[in-house]
């Protein structure tokens, strides 16, 4: 009975989490002492570049920013430790689905017993995969030393509120591997 009151709380968060999914991956050098970074500042040149609305690269910039503050990193006005770029992929995915209808396997068809296969319903959707790319370039050495890369689903939020919810999502979730944490030997 227990099982039975648990199950909509179940399939609830299984709907939740599946919905929420960014799959996240990061690489970075394993020669530079992450430690020895203190100050960033965002690279104006690529980010203007990024071919996306200025209102949500203002959210991505406010996400990054506020999640690095919180790790402790602070942002400067000049000569920064490291500096921050973004770039954006988009892919347009078409889903073609096919649902057999069958009614009932012993209703009333026609002038006798048997199954009654409806017409086929086949729906067409489409959705938006995303990809968000994080570099972060050391500015003495003028190279990339870290890279996140965040890919999910981008649906159409309904407020300026969820879609700044779904972008916190995405940046909070890469930058959970910066910087990377050294298995010191």
């Amino acid at each position: 009975m227990k099982a039975i009151k648990l199950l909509p709380l179940a399939l609830l968060m299984l709907f939740v989490a599946s919905c929420s999914s960014v799959k996240v991956t990061a690489d970075y050098d394993k020669a530079v002492d992450f430690e020895q970074y203190k100050t960033y500042a965002f690279f104006k040149e690529g980010i203007d570049q990024t071919k996306i609305n200025d209102l949500d690269k203002k959210r991505i910039l406010t996400a990054i920013d506020n999640n690095l503050t919180a790790k402790g990193f602070t942002k400067a006005s000049s000569n920064p430790d490291f500096v921050i770029n973004i770039f954006t992929k988009a892919s347009k995915q078409v889903n073609v689905t096919t649902h057999n209808n069958f009614y009932s396997p012993y209703g009333y068809y026609g002038w006798g017993w048997g199954p009654y296969w409806g017409p086929n319903n086949t729906t067409v959707s489409t959705s938006i995969e995303g990809t968000l790319y994080i570099d972060v370039l050391d500015t003495k050495k003028k190279a990339l030393i870290w890279q996140g890369i965040g890919t999910g689903y981008l649906d159409n939020a309904p407020t300026p509120e969820k879609k700044e919810e779904r972008i916190h999502e995405f940046i909070e979730k890469i930058l959970t591997k910066f910087p990377p944490t050294l298995e010191k030997k």
